[in-house]
């Protein structure tokens, strides 16, 4: 079905005042938001509006209980300046999947779509053309209705906002594996994309950075034994010309550049294995030189290579070659870009 999405322009854009060579992560944010209100029990005033603080109750529910979800993507410019979506449907499926996990309701796929279609055309200019870069784009959704009390909420809000960003990783990232901290647990809210995730991974990701570590490996929640996903991403490893990653068993997140990857792979003749595997099982295929290639896989990431895992006392160096996720990373970022053909499908023009 068609929306009816009131739309209100600023007067004056800031775009003009971008470096779009030097941008500062996670801190430029567009001219607009879509907002959208959910109450009594269905989505009502979709608009778009220009960027401004939003009025929140102190007793806002999510504030006090943490009803909190979003997702992540990015808009990239084709060959004839038409900017594009990666696979937004799968986001609109993950939002709600993490919108069930969390008692909150669904947003209609058609809405979610129809609402990044026209903010990414009302802000098409403000999508970086330098290579690696993008419009980072974050829906969200959030628990607003003033109440004391511990249930699900009867009122929440769905907006979306657009950040310009370059390259997230200029270089190789290094991994600490937690030993102490748990990310998730069988059962728990890991395979949601809570707000709560991350700010239970602040803490353990200052104390690896502190150790001169980018970010931390986790390890499962009972015997900290079996590889998880990284903060921000999830993780492969190529041993003997193989490809393993960790399979999403409910406190893993389903990744869409994951699938995507995975997919690639597939399609470039690997074979790739979905398995629970150990932190022991990597250092012993690094000592016995089985480890050929490790990266991490993420929306804000696209693919980031591996150059050292931090276990215990230990510090694993990786192999500095990895010409074969590097020719995936090419691949993603050339298909984002309509510098490939596009045989899965994946790229949405936006129409707004």
């Amino acid at each position: 079905m068609g929306y009816t999405i009131d739309i209100t322009k600023t007067e004056t854009s800031k775009v003009t005042a971008l470096d779009f060579d030097n941008i500062p992560l996670g801190k430029t944010f567009t001219d607009h938001m879509f907002i959208c209100d959910y109450e009594n029990g269905e989505w009502t005033n979709p608009r778009i509006e220009p960027l401004a603080l939003i009025p929140t109750h102190p007793a806002a529910m999510a504030l006090h209980y943490g009803q909190a979800i979003f997702e992540g993507m990015k808009a990239t410019v084709g060959k004839d300046g038409t900017p594009l979506l990666f696979r937004p449907e799968q986001n609109a499926r993950r939002l709600n999947e993490s919108a069930a996990r969390m008692g909150m309701p669904a947003v209609p796929e058609d809405l979610f779509l129809e609402a990044l279609d026209k903010i990414v055309g009302i802000e098409k200019g403000w999508i970086p053309p330098q290579e690696g870069s993008a419009l980072y784009l974050r829906p969200f959704m959030y628990a607003d209705e003033p109440f004391i009390g511990m249930r699900a909420a009867t009122h929440y809000k769905f907006i979306v906002i657009c950040s310009p960003a370059g390259p997230f990783f200029t270089k190789k990232i290094r991994l600490y594996a937690e030993t102490e901290y748990i990310r998730a647990a069988n059962g728990g809210t890991g395979e949601a994309k809570a707000a709560g995730n991350y700010a239970a991974a602040i803490l353990p990701t200052e104390k690896a950075k502190a150790k001169g570590f980018d970010q931390v490996l986790w390890l499962d929640a009972n015997e900290f034994k079996y590889i998880q996903e990284v903060g921000t991403m999830n993780i492969f490893f190529k041993v003997e010309g193989k490809f393993i990653t960790p399979s999403t068993d409910g406190s893993i997140l389903k990744g869409i550049t994951r699938d995507s990857v995975i997919t690639l792979l597939k399609g470039k003749g690997f074979d790739v294995e979905e398995r629970p595997i150990t932190i022991d099982e990597v250092i012993a295929f690094a000592e016995a030189g089985k480890l050929e290639e490790a990266f991490g896989t993420g929306t804000a990431v696209a693919i980031a290579m591996i150059e050292a895992i931090g276990y215990k006392d230990t510090t694993l160096t990786l192999p500095k070659e990895n010409p074969v996720s590097q020719d995936v990373m090419n691949t993603i970022n050339e298909i984002k870009t309509q510098e490939q053909e596009d045989t899965y499908g994946w790229m949405v023009p936006v129409k707004g």
